[in-house]
């Protein structure tokens, strides 16, 4: 098998044996360059995966019934996120956006088959309506209860995505997302896309509050593949127990 078939057969099966029902088999998908950037600096995207890389992220996308980011992959991005370079159904698009600042002119606004779903907090709908912003055209949007960082909670967005009928979810960054999933334990598997790059820039991961080694996400077991000129990882998440 190729590294595509290789991936889509190991999320397949990944999938089958995932257990929880309250919320769903979470996917985190970025390209990186060998020193862990994603983008010269934050808010500034860098286009850094093959062509063959590319159409494996669409491929991934269209195995996934959603796919989410966060508002700074909208505003920096102006993501279409559909499935455009290879075949396959596109997947529900998700933005989370803590203060409702997605604009009314963003890509994501104008899809023809789907209406995208912004999940803010009560806070942010609330200064939405006081600026007269909170329905766009386009969206669904809904608000829920934040968590101690002023953040969309991630338990309840996955918890409502999956009452939803979401079952499998991609999350493709950004950087604060992908770090925040890591934090929570709420990510499942990883494939990353490494290109052969140094970049010195914005890293996909920061600080996980970890200070021991057994704190830390491991990829177990580990794949790779090359794949044009870049090299596929891919593995399940495996989350040790912190020593007392």
């Amino acid at each position: 098998m190729n590294p595509s078939q290789q991936i889509e057969h190991w999320l397949s099966a990944s999938k089958n044996t995932f257990h929880l029902s309250d919320r769903p088999f979470v996917t985190l998908c970025y390209a990186q360059s060998l020193d862990g950037s994603i983008a010269i600096r934050s808010g500034e995207p860098l286009a850094l995966s093959s062509m063959e890389s590319l159409q494996l992220t669409h491929q991934l996308r269209s195995i996934h019934d959603g796919i989410l980011v966060g508002i700074g992959t909208v505003l920096s991005d102006d993501p279409q996120l559909n499935v455009r370079h290879w075949t396959g159904v596109d997947p529900q698009p998700i933005v989370l956006d803590s203060k409702l600042r997605i604009p009314a002119k963003a890509r994501l606004c104008q899809l023809q088959n789907k209406r995208c779903w912004v999940l803010t907090t009560l806070e942010g709908e609330s200064l939405a309506n006081e600026n007269e912003g909170a329905l766009i055209e386009g969206l669904e949007i809904t608000a829920l209860q934040s968590n101690s960082e002023g953040r969309v909670c991630l338990e309840r967005a996955l918890r409502l995505l999956r009452a939803k009928g979401i079952t499998s979810l991609m999350v493709e960054g950004g950087a604060s997302i992908i770090t925040a999933f890591l934090k929570a334990q709420l990510a499942d598997a990883v494939v990353i896309t490494l290109v052969p790059h140094l970049v010195g820039g914005y890293k996909a991961v920061s600080d996980l509050g970890g200070r021991e080694k057994c704190h830390l996400p491991e990829i177990s077991p580990l794949h790779s593949a090359p794949l044009g000129k870049d090299v596929i990882l891919w593995g399940n998440l495996q989350y040790g127990k912190a020593v007392a």
